[in-house]
């Protein structure tokens, strides 16, 4: 089995690392990362200018690994076409430095990362864990967690048209709760602009990160049991049309008077 490994962290990042070790235990690893940080940076391409992948020897002899002056989709979407050959069979995207919850979904690189792969049909999973600060990032409980997850994947089939979001307590594996599959959370406000004064009196905006903030009366689904102190599992369904609302949307413009007098001077 190949399995690309990115992320939005950029390839230096500890996580990167941790998820290696971890995934050489399933197959033949291969890393195509940024070569710098790419947070919520969604899931944009480089289309303006060239790419390139520098060959980086950051993980041992047996791990090809690449470092990309593009986003994780760039990554992923040169992994599969170009660099692993002859075909990649898994992606995981991660470990990303703090957790990817709810409305996350929308502006997450590490996210697009797996949505890349998905669009592909290929295997996919996004992996994030409860803490935004490397230096107290333990490495050794994070890939314990990620052992057990990663373990049962590879004993079932990821679902066609799916990718998998997972997310792990910065925690030991003796105080970690388990594992839940939760739905997202998607009415949370985690990132809110506050405005602030610069030396010469002009406001300007800054995105503030709400998360330690927010209220238990908030919480629900996967905000709740990450907390909690479980592994949270989501299911994220790639199918983008709502097919039960065509018909209905259909009969709006069916009616309208365009598209009656288009019908009538093409049938006259």
């Amino acid at each position: 089995m190949r399995i690309l490994v990115t992320n939005d962290d950029g390839i230096f990042a500890p996580g990167v690392e941790a998820m290696v070790e971890v995934l050489q235990h399933f197959g033949e690893v291969y890393v195509v990362c940024p070569d710098q940080e790419r947070s919520a940076i969604s899931h944009s391409i480089t289309m303006k200018q060239p790419l390139k992948a520098n060959p980086i020897t950051l993980f041992g002899g047996n791990v090809q690994a690449w470092a990309v002056n593009g986003t994780p989709a760039d990554c992923v979407k040169l992994g599969i076409e170009v660099l692993v050959k002859p075909e990649v069979d898994m992606v995981f995207s991660g470990i990303n430095l703090g957790p990817n919850l709810g409305r996350d979904i929308l502006y997450s690189g590490t996210i697009a990362g797996a949505v890349e792969a998905t669009l592909y049909q290929i295997p996919a999973i996004s992996v994030s864990l409860n803490t935004f600060d490397s230096s107290k990032f333990k490495s050794s409980h994070a890939k314990r967690l990620l052992y057990e997850i990663v373990e049962i994947i590879m004993a079932n089939k990821v679902p066609s048209g799916i990718f998998l979001n997972v997310n792990l307590p910065h925690l030991s594996k003796e105080l970690c709760r388990g594992i839940n599959v939760v739905p997202l959370n998607m009415t949370v406000e985690r990132y809110k602009y506050v405005g602030l004064n610069d030396p010469h009196g002009q406001i300007y905006y800054w995105l503030r990160d709400e998360l330690q903030q927010l209220g238990n009366h908030c919480l629900s689904g996967d905000y709740e049991k990450l907390r909690e102190g479980y592994i949270t599992v989501t299911p994220v369904d790639m199918k983008w049309i709502d097919t039960k609302q065509m018909n209905k949307i259909t009969r709006w413009f069916q009616r309208s008077e365009f598209n009656q007098l288009k019908e009538e001077i093409e049938h006259a």
